[in-house]
């Protein structure tokens, strides 16, 4: 029995123990080990590899024995432990050892402070552990979420590869390009590989600091590249960039860029979809980053092949677009009318909508009908459904009715539409698709300086009288074209003078009181060109307030100049249509018309005024007008009108209107409060001898 005060035999003091245990710990650990003194100086360090000499960085300051990107966040860490005893589990840092060759890796640091007795900190023990190859495939994974996340929800080209360099750069390269095929982007279909050399490429989107193109740029695969091979085989390229990298040689804009950047890593991954090609993808990494692997290789193939299925989309989207943008264009008038007493002008916005229309249609009597309105919807069949309810808008104009009986009719159009769609099997795509339209139909009367407005879930005109100052203008709300709602139209009526600008905007032009005000200031100067005018309300809309497309009409109202209307009030008797034919007569020769023109004219009239003395009821009034056409107009307060016949051989009468008919170009009744007015328009000939 061994003494009390003596250790017992067979066992081992905890020295001893503690001594072992350090000295197995630096032996055999596979995480790097370094003790630091109060200095940070590391004073015993494990061996970390076999190509570093440990002994070389003992008695250095940690920030000296590594090499890292960021060495006062580390100094700074490292004291904070030193001084508050909190552990740092599991930091991750960038950077390497001294002697270790390459660019930066990602080390995990953990940090506990070493304490003597009393508390007394003697030290930090850091343990650093080489993550690389775990932060890389953490990295790869987050690059690809970042692409999903930022491609594939745009349905535009530019967008699209916008949003696919914003995702690689800077989580997965230096700097990226993306070009895409030139007839691509216009909506063409992409060719079958391989890529021919003289096919152009634009750039669609790039970042990153690298290079001095622009997105925009286009140009020609140089031959004997990775550029021009990867769209031949249709297969990605990775690339070591550097002086002598040979293929340079035939590619001086990217040998350029090598030299200035200092780009040592390059992967070409092209732009293919079902063997064709789209485009080409190219991804940079510079100084401080680690060169391209076979990994990163396999990570560019997924996102280009995303990409590549996202851009097809938004070009066969690209391409629906502009065939229904054409298709409106050319259903929309193609020039601003040009009318006796009413100046327009009117601009149609660009977007994804292609449902907007406008219309200024010419009435009897001098009147104008300023027509807006819009289909929701893009794609060929809303624009075919809006050419639909502008040719129903021109036929029912035609008809000389009030607003809201235009309004109620177009209505009883878009329900019988939309029983039509409803009526396609189930298996059609257009089955379930609702239709919904707007429209907004006024007639403004130079004559009585009036406007009538009636609308269909649309917005109200914006009107501003001469100086400028707004006018209320509170036009019921109908329903919308195809909905369900069965109220009936109302109109309202104002009183403009001459000189007032009404403007006529879609709905997304007026999305708040706010636009309402916008639009109202660019109008306080009417007195300025129409054209300047609806360029100043545009370029008052906020950036993105017209993403669908938008359309506006302006209209500034006028009087018919007296020295182009003649106007008489005419005795209810049998010897009027002589007398009238006399006026005729002495006024058109006066206009300096031609001789057929005011035979014919003289023979409507007689016609005309015959029927009104012998069916209608005093006062009469005849009107002549001038225009781009003669319009003649008779005015009783009876409200008969005369029916066109045809006559028989043997019949005496009858053949009045029918021979109107003939001679006028157009002709029909317009009915009032006070009565109807028989109208008719001649052309007249060009006094050089056109038509």
């Amino acid at each position: 029995m061994s003494d009390a005060g003596g250790p017992v035999p067979g066992t081992i003091t905890g020295d001893v123990m503690a001594v072992a245990l350090l000295d197995t710990l630096f032996s055999q650990s596979t995480v790097g080990l370094h003790v630091l003194d109060t200095e940070l100086r590391v004073e015993r360090v494990n061996s970390l590899s076999d190509a570093v000499d440990t002994e070389q960085i003992v008695g250095l300051h940690f920030t000296e024995a590594y090499l890292l990107d960021d060495p006062d966040d580390a100094e700074q860490l490292l004291h904070g432990v030193l001084e508050s005893g909190v552990p740092v589990l599991d930091r991750v840092i960038r950077g390497r050892l001294m002697q270790a060759p390459g660019p930066s890796r990602s080390l995990m640091v953990t940090l506990h402070r070493l304490d003597g007795p009393g508390g007394h900190p003697l030290g930090v023990l850091a343990a650093v552990v080489d993550v690389n190859e775990r932060e890389k495939a953490r990295s790869r994974a987050d690059c690809l979420t970042a692409v999903r996340r930022e491609v594939g929800h745009s349905l535009d080209v530019a967008a699209t590869c916008e949003g696919l360099v914003a995702a690689l750069v800077p989580r997965f390269a230096g700097f990226a390009v993306v070009e895409v095929v030139d007839e691509v982007l216009r909506g063409s279909p992409p060719a079958n590989g391989p890529l021919g050399p003289d096919v152009l490429l634009r750039r669609a989107a790039q970042r990153g600091l690298g290079g001095d193109g622009t997105a925009g740029d286009m140009r020609r695969l140089p031959d004997r590249t990775p550029f021009a091979l990867a769209v031949n085989d249709l297969r990605p390229r990775l690339s070591a960039l550097g002086p002598d990298t040979p293929w340079l040689a035939a590619d001086p804009e990217s040998a350029r860029m090598t030299e200035v950047s200092g780009a040592h890593s390059l992967i070409v991954v092209p732009l293919k979809l079902h063997g064709t090609v789209l485009g080409l993808v190219s991804l940079y990494r510079f100084p401080g980053a680690e060169p391209y692997d076979e990994d990163d290789l396999a990570l560019a193939l997924t996102a280009a092949a995303h990409a590549a299925l996202s851009i097809e989309n938004a070009r066969r989207y690209e391409r629906d677009h502009v065939i229904a943008s054409t298709v409106q264009r050319r259903l929309l008038p193609q020039h601003d009318g040009a009318r006796v007493a009413v100046e327009t002008a009117h601009v149609l916005l660009p977007g994804r909508n292609s449902g907007c229309w406008f219309d200024t249609i010419g009435l009897s009597g001098a009147r104008t009908a300023l027509i807006i309105g819009n289909v929701e919807g893009h794609g060929l069949l809303t624009a075919i459904t809006m050419g639909q309810l502008r040719t129903v808008i021109h036929a029912l104009a035609g008809l000389d009715l009030e607003p809201d009986e235009v309004l109620a009719r177009l209505n009883d159009t878009a329900d019988r539409l939309a029983e039509e769609r409803r009526s396609l099997p189930p298996g059609d795509s257009l089955h379930n698709q609702s239709l919904t339209a707007t429209c907004l139909y006024a007639v403004y009367d130079p004559f009585a300086r009036t406007c009538t407005v009636a609308r269909a879930g649309h917005p109200a005109p914006v009107v501003v009288a001469p100086d400028g100052s707004p006018v209320a203008l509170d036009v019921p709300e109908g329903p919308s074209l195809f909905s369900a709602d069965s109220a009936p139209f109302a109109t309202t009526t104002v009183e403009l003078g001459e000189g007032s600008v009404l403007a006529f905007l879609t709905g997304s032009l007026l999305p708040d009181a706010r636009s309402m005000a916008g639009v109202q200031d660019a109008l306080a100067y009417p007195d300025r060109p129409l054209r300047q005018l609806a360029d100043s309300i545009v370029y008052s809309l906020p950036a993105d307030a017209h993403p669908d497309g938008a359309a506006l009409l302006l209209a500034r109202t006028g009087v018919v100049p007296p020295d182009r209307v003649a106007t008489w009030e005419l005795a209810h008797d049998r010897t009027t249509p002589s007398i009238a034919r006399t006026l005729v007569r002495d006024r058109l020769e006066g206009w300096n018309l031609d001789e057929e023109t005011i035979e014919a004219t003289e023979l409507i009239v007689s016609e005309l005024i015959t029927n009104a003395v012998r069916y209608g009821n005093p006062p009469l009034h005849l009107r002549l007008l001038l225009d781009r056409t003669l319009t003649c107009e008779v005015h009783d307060t009876s409200p008969v009108a005369p029916h066109l016949r045809h006559a028989r051989t043997v019949d005496e009468g009858g053949r009045g209107l029918f021979i109107v008919s003939q001679l006028a170009t157009h002709w029909g009744t317009r009915y009032g409060a006070d009565g109807k007015a028989l109208w008719t328009e001649q052309e007249i000939p060009d006094p050089e001898g056109g038509s």
